[in-house]
């Protein structure tokens, strides 16, 4: 894969960029390589070139990454001020819950319509899903779908009012529980110790409402990346987060390179069966 500046914006040109229309909205949608279906759904506050640094690794390993515009600008480094706005108005958007009791974000619908479409343009077993921090939990309520059989949450931020809350409704969560025991399927999950974003209590509760099928991995915080990180993540952020972005360290033995690499593996156990 061609070295790229992650202070730099990336212009995805290796990506093709399509519109793709489902249950009556547009959303961009960038999708490059062949294989298995993965769906890589991006961290706050956008695209960014570490968010497309990871997209380029599962593609790599073999799949194809359909990798949807959410918010934010395409490809951009995350500035501060920019990133705060894009945050606020995530928040107050009728396509995300941020907030406790309001159940799961009703943009999950669309995007189990992307993950059907997916699997029948790539075939396979099923179709991967990683989410990152505010899109964290979306890979869990994705299973809602059966096109769906490998989820990944990389630090998952919702609810943002209550550490210990799943961001979904109490029975989408026991049809999930109930398909991962039918179906033998597992749920795998990152974070840092100390993110104050994605705390232990999170992690906790998935445990209690998922047993055995929750797999949760806590990396230190001194495995996290500190240098040259982008405004958003330096200033806004302010903690280690980012588990395979912005916050990884791309050298050989680091904890972080140790949990991508178990990511991708899982996604080839399960989607080259």
């Amino acid at each position: 894969m061609l070295k790229r500046n992650m202070n730099e914006d990336d212009p995805l040109d290796d990506f093709n960029a399509r519109e793709i229309t489902l249950d009556g909205v547009m959303k961009i949608v960038h999708v490059s390589g062949t294989g298995p279906a993965v769906i890589v759904m991006t961290e706050m506050p956008g695209i960014s070139p570490h968010v497309a640094r990871f997209a380029r690794w599962v593609r790599d390993a073999g799949f194809t990454v359909y990798m949807p515009s959410l918010f934010g600008r395409d490809g951009a480094v995350p500035g501060a001020e920019e990133g705060k706005a894009v945050f606020q108005r995530a928040c107050v958007s009728a396509e995300f819950r941020a907030f406790a009791g309001k159940g799961s974000s009703p943009v999950t619908k669309w995007l189990r319509s992307l993950a059907r479409l997916a699997h029948g343009e790539c075939g396979g077993p099923g179709v991967g899903a990683i989410g990152m921090c505010f899109t964290g939990n979306f890979a869990l309520t994705m299973m809602l779908d059966a096109s769906v059989i490998a989820p990944v949450l990389s630090q998952p931020t919702l609810p943002l009012d209550d550490p210990a809350g799943i961001e979904m409704a109490p029975e989408e969560l026991a049809a999930v529980r109930q398909r991962l025991e039918r179906d033998d399927l597992t749920v795998m999950a990152y974070r840092f110790e100390g993110d104050k974003f994605c705390r232990a209590q999170r992690f906790a509760a998935y445990r209690e409402a998922l047993g055995d099928r929750f797999v949760g991995r806590v990396l230190p915080d001194s495995a996290a990346n500190r240098d040259s990180l982008a405004p958003f993540f330096e200033h806004v952020v302010a903690s280690p987060h980012s588990v395979v972005t912005a916050h990884l360290i791309d050298e050989a033995g680091q904890p972080t390179i140790a949990a991508r690499d178990e990511i991708l593996s899982f996604f080839a156990r399960r989607l080259n069966a």
